[in-house]
């Protein structure tokens, strides 16, 4: 099964797409994994990306589906058939880039999966995350304390928020979500591939639904 999955920041997208990995034996496809791959590697893509942030732009939508076709070929090659793109499509426009590209592999996308998640959850979510500034390790003043307030339980490195774990950042960063997110919504609606998951409980009680929408259990 081929999956697109959607949500604003504070969705948990990340920790269910390694659930999801798990469970159903998928390739996970996200597009900034993809970008420090290929950066890291070198590959002639990875060059063009490296070029492109080195000069402060934003990567453009041909060169991630470029970056996306390469993968994809590789991961088809391997026998590898069921993929999670997460993180990509963002907006229509990288909506309709992705399906031209699966058309042209052969590659049918079962399921839009959109993580639908409250204000306030994402407000206490983000704006109680804490981040190590030594070790990069991550904190929440809620979920995940520090034994020590302030300081990290691995390395001692300070704890700090992220200037975009603000809430006037949150807001804006869900606005933008909200005003790109409505045309995909209805696009994918459209096709019948459209299935919203409440995401505001705890990540154990998600993932079932998740299940579900993907017609198996847990």
């Amino acid at each position: 099964m081929n999956v697109v999955l959607l949500g604003p920041p504070g969705a948990g997208k990340g920790t269910q797409a390694v659930r999801m990995v798990e469970q159903f034996n998928m390739i996970q496809l996200s597009t900034g994994d993809l970008l420090r791959a290929a950066v890291k590697a070198q590959t002639p893509l990875g060059q063009q990306v490296a070029s492109v942030m080195a000069a402060g732009q934003l990567v453009s939508d041909d060169l991630v589906t470029a970056l996306l076709r390469e993968n994809l070929e590789n991961h088809l090659a391997a026998g590898h058939g069921s993929f999670l793109f997460d993180g990509y499509p963002r907006n229509l426009n990288q909506a309709k880039s992705l399906d031209q590209l699966l058309d042209s592999l052969k590659i049918d996308l079962d399921l839009a999966l959109r993580l639908v998640v409250s204000k306030e959850v994402v407000l206490q979510r983000l704006g109680g995350r804490r981040v190590c500034r030594a070790c990069g390790a991550t904190f929440h003043i809620h979920f995940k304390p520090a034994k020590a307030d302030g300081v990290c339980d691995l390395c001692g490195g300070e704890l700090y928020q992220r200037a975009d774990d603000n809430e006037e950042s949150i807001t804006n960063r869900l606005a933008i979500y909200d005003k790109e997110i409505q045309p995909l919504a209805e696009y994918y609606a459209a096709k019948n591939l459209l299935v919203d998951i409440s995401a505001d409980e705890e990540a154990d009680k998600v993932f079932p639904k998740i299940a579900k929408a993907m017609g198996a259990g847990v």
